[in-house]
């Protein structure tokens, strides 16, 4: 409407000028005016024209009538496919100095994670991503005289006498189990609310909940053997402390070896070891860290935890010069150069491309090291191997965490500036593919019919998911490393 309106007012005052103008000039004048008129008129047309043109213009700029503006489509991240966390879950830590920034927490099938909120510039200094204040966590000393932070548990109260009795060495678990249930059970305490985004024992993949058919799905006796060992070291413990004699407000903490064994794995897969400073005492803890155990391993993460000694923080930081895209999962390293299987007996999953991992080769057979690593680009020393991106083929995204295992777990040869020889290379390659060939054979299936019964049976416990995820990793990392030597014999000749 305005825009008429003015493309109006133009035309109206051209043609007053265009009358005045001819008829100042007068009759004998009206011929020789009369193109000027015409052109005018044309003039007048362009005008409208571009007034035209200049509104559409401003009705479809970004800043003009932004509630008809339409909103870029948003791409796909892993944050997108998940439900973003129940809003009382940050609001009872922010409540009581718990702070995050530029990160949200989502929660999906597999449970909770961290996730940026927004994208992460690289900075040369690490970056504070979050913080939880010292009075939010469950900390005891790793070493006697047992010391809790905070001071939750009063002089004299059973519990204290039934962490005293544990082993100082091996136990550690049990007590942070006492220290939680103790917790729970503790009026007005922050954990009494945190327990209940915990996850339950149907939902935790800890084998210490396992049942003895889960265990056999490991198709690892040495690891199922272990976990039984674990279980009944709790139970034992359990049946030592909670029994009828002992008094109400602690036979309430754990009332059925369930509980306790829950509590264990609770220990077990969300605790922190780490060193503190509290004032002028420097102390080994194991801690509860309420948020920060949210957070999922990764081999190669982008965050890690500091200690704020000046006003008792524990921090979550991002890695310097790491550049960090909106929707990207924030991770942290549970256990450096750990196996999967130490990964199953502490956390309760293993890794498909875990760097760490070895195969038990018992021939002579061996590769020229040097000549292997430089085939698939890997650089570094043998504990920091890294795949070396800027000198790879473009597209070329075969090596992973399993093929840097590979490297370190294949038996190899290096004598200074000696040349391998193709021949006996390749030798040595059938040699080692045999031996894959075999620890496959060992197992009673393949790994594409474990990825059918992963298919096929969605609602199968999670411990028994976790169990047949372990053998599968294993079997695919095997079939890895036979088609890393395949790619190396087919290079090695030129």
């Amino acid at each position: 409407m305005l825009t008429n309106t003015m493309a109006t007012s133009i035309l109206l005052q051209q043609s007053i000028n265009c009358f005045i103008c001819n008829h100042q000039f007068g009759k004998n004048n009206l011929a020789a005016t009369k193109p000027n008129f015409v052109e005018k008129c044309k003039k007048v047309r362009d005008i409208k024209a571009r007034v035209a043109v200049d509104a559409m213009e401003t009705a479809t700029s970004p800043t003009a009538f932004p509630f008809f503006q339409i909103e870029p489509k948003q791409e796909d991240t892993p944050a997108s496919k998940l439900e973003l966390a129940d809003p009382e879950f940050y609001q009872m830590g922010f409540v009581r100095s718990m702070r995050a920034y530029g990160v949200e927490f989502r929660e999906g099938p597999n449970g909770f994670g961290v996730y940026a909120s927004k994208d992460i510039e690289p900075t040369r200094r690490a970056k504070v991503v979050m913080e939880i204040p010292l009075e939010l966590m469950l900390t005891i000393s790793q070493k006697t005289p047992w010391m809790f932070f905070p001071d939750i548990i009063p002089v004299g109260h059973p519990i204290f006498d039934i962490i005293n009795s544990t082993h100082p060495e091996t136990d550690w678990d049990l007590r942070m189990a006492c220290l939680l249930l103790y917790a729970f059970d503790h009026d007005k305490n922050f954990w009494q609310l945190y327990g209940d985004f915990l996850p339950s024992a149907e939902e935790c993949t800890s084998l210490l909940l396992a049942t003895e058919d889960d265990l056999k799905e490991l198709h690892d006796e040495n690891l199922a053997s272990t976990m039984r060992k674990e279980k009944a070291r709790a139970l034992e413990f359990w049946e030592k402390n909670w029994h009828h004699g002992m008094p109400l407000k602690v036979k309430r903490l754990a009332r059925d070896p369930e509980r306790f064994i829950w509590a264990v794995s609770m220990a077990q897969t969300r605790h922190i070891n780490f060193r503190i400073r509290v004032g002028s005492l420097v102390q080994d803890a194991n801690m509860f860290a309420p948020y920060a155990d949210m957070l999922n391993h990764s081999c190669q993460p982008n965050c890690f935890f500091h200690w704020r000694f000046r006003d008792r923080m524990f921090e979550v930081m991002t890695n310097a010069g790491q550049r960090i895209k909106k929707g990207e999962e924030m991770t942290v390293n549970y256990m450096r150069g750990q196996r999967n299987n130490m990964l199953m007996q502490r956390y309760g999953f293993s890794s498909l491309s875990n760097p760490w991992d070895v195969l038990p080769f018992s021939g002579n057979a061996k590769i020229h090291l040097d000549s292997f690593l430089s085939v698939f680009n890997i650089s570094g020393s043998y504990e920091d191997y890294y795949h070396n991106a800027k000198i790879a083929n473009e597209g070329d995204n075969f090596v992973d965490g399993a093929v840097l295992a590979a490297a370190r777990t294949l038996p190899t040869w290096s004598e200074g500036d000696i040349p391998p020889i193709p021949s006996l290379e390749i030798k040595a390659v059938k040699t080692l593919q045999e031996e894959c060939q075999q620890i496959l054979a060992e197992y009673s299936t393949t790994s594409k019919q474990d990825q059918h019964i992963l298919d096929s049976t969605p609602e199968m416990s999670w411990t028994r998911e976790t169990a047949i995820k372990y053998r599968l990793h294993r079997k695919l990392f095997v079939e890895k490393v036979i088609e890393a030597l395949d790619i190396y014999q087919d290079r090695i000749l030129f």
